[in-house]
């Protein structure tokens, strides 16, 4: 094997361990923080694996869905709750039950995560108006 096949092999198998974290992470989070809400549609949470009620949510888009719901939306508190909850960790989880219903997401990486934090700061900006 050549050093080029090495390297290809060592970046594959790095991408492949940082996919199964992110996902171990999300479905972490989930259990921890979401699904207590998520799990039995409390206050009208759209269940984990309802795909007819996650569809117009996984339609927004994973910016906004994940931006709306991390600043907190209907009657979900920000953050889920947890207010030590990261944008990164929140929007895995967010990803592990989209990923359940219906949805076909990827845990963001640096250019979606800053699009996230531009919409929240869009949505602070304009609960602060009156």
């Amino acid at each position: 094997m050549t050093f080029n096949n090495k390297a290809i092999l060592l970046a594959v198998f790095s991408l492949s361990i940082a996919t199964l974290t992110h996902a171990q992470s999300g479905e972490n989070t989930y259990k921890q923080v979401c699904a207590s809400c998520h799990g039995a549609g409390v206050l009208n949470a759209p269940k984990f694996g309802d795909k007819a009620k996650w569809a117009p949510l996984i339609a927004e888009g994973q910016v906004t869905l994940t931006a709306h719901a991390y600043f907190g939306v209907r009657g979900m508190p920000p953050k889920g709750g947890n207010p030590n909850l990261s944008v990164e960790g929140f929007a895995d989880a967010l990803v592990y039950m989209v990923n359940n219903s219906g949805g076909k997401w990827t845990s963001p990486d640096a250019k979606t995560v800053a699009a996230i934090n531009k919409e929240v700061e869009a949505r602070k900006a304009g609960s602060n108006k009156k």
